[in-house]
């Protein structure tokens, strides 16, 4: 493994720390008028998913950890955990349902997503900014009830739950953010 300095932070970078595994949110390096500079840091822990502020000496070193990014391809579900697809070596890997997180609510067979891997565990998965989705069950809208910014729950075909606008209707597709969770626009 490489060795870095708090110099070299950069956001998005993964770093080895005695604590494990964390992503670097935020970083200051900050000079006060007494004693030593330092890095204040906000990371993120990729194996929990919990975020924890730490500050290090200016010039400190310690282990940069490499994150590979592999696309695969969801086949499907087996139970509760899911069956995806390489799409380089086309090798098959279960993925636990505790490592998807939220992605495994907006995968249907077929789709794409980026798992992250550190050596042979994965520590997360990267979904794009928002997918489209086919509305599997709502009530009906009803006519002349047109209030502005007026909602209705919806399930959607992986069995998630959002709020969509009154005019969707069964069958409908529908583009959600899947960063939020949140209806943005019909498809």
């Amino acid at each position: 493994m490489a060795t870095i300095s708090t110099t070299d932070f950069k956001t998005g970078m993964a770093i080895e720390v005695p604590e494990g595994l964390f992503q670097i949110i935020e970083f200051q390096h900050v000079k006060p008028g007494k004693g030593g500079a330092f890095v204040r840091t906000t990371l993120r822990n990729l194996r929990t998913g919990a975020t924890v502020d730490r500050t290090f000496r200016a010039g400190e070193r310690m282990e940069s950890a490499f994150i590979e990014k592999r696309e695969q391809q969801f086949l499907y579900r087996d139970g509760s955990d899911f069956v995806v697809m390489d799409n380089e070596t086309f090798d098959q890997i279960t993925v636990p349902e505790a490592r998807m997180g939220d992605a495994g609510n907006y995968l249907t067979e077929g789709s794409t997503l980026t798992l992250l891997m550190y050596g042979s565990e994965i520590v997360g998965t990267d979904m794009p900014a928002a997918v489209e989705l086919t509305v599997t069950e709502t009530e009906p809208g009803v006519q002349g009830d047109r209030v502005s910014g007026a909602r209705k729950p919806a399930t959607l075909e992986t069995g998630l739950v959002i709020q969509v606008p009154l005019f969707v209707e069964v069958g409908g597709r529908v583009k959600v953010d899947t960063r939020s969770g949140e209806y943005l626009t019909r498809a």
